[in-house]
């Protein structure tokens, strides 16, 4: 049987190198949900960010992958949006980040999913 506080443990950490892969790139409007203590959540953390350009979006997303695999040495699981930009997401199984172009992250407002969610915003 897995160690769930090694997995809790393994999710804060990709979480906190999926932000810091973020920040690298100058991602604005962060926002770390923590899920783990929402009812029926597919994950542990969903990690939001905006960028300004399609070359900005994709070079936060290459970060994000860049900074979780020299630290932890994980694959994302799977990954979606690389074509068109607008929304990547990028699937760790227990975190997932969303790298989301502005128009988008308005459209889709994921942010106002989960009010049960701890939210924390990322100052840059």
């Amino acid at each position: 049987m897995p160690d769930k506080n090694k997995q809790t443990t393994d999710s804060k950490k990709i979480s906190e190198l999926v932000v810091e892969g973020m920040l690298d790139k100058k991602a604005t409007n962060i926002v770390v949900m923590d899920l783990k203590n929402v009812k029926n959540a597919i994950a542990d953390y969903f990690i939001l960010c905006s960028g300004n350009s399609d070359t900005q979006i994709e070079a936060i997303t290459e970060s994000i992958e860049e900074v979780v695999f020299r630290n932890q040495k994980e694959n994302p699981w799977k990954s979606e949006g690389r074509e068109n930009k607008e929304w990547i997401l990028i699937d760790y199984v227990d975190v997932v980040a969303h790298v989301f172009n502005k128009d988008k992250r308005i459209f889709y407002g994921l942010d106002d999913l989960w009010g049960d969610a701890e939210i924390t915003h990322i100052q840059q």
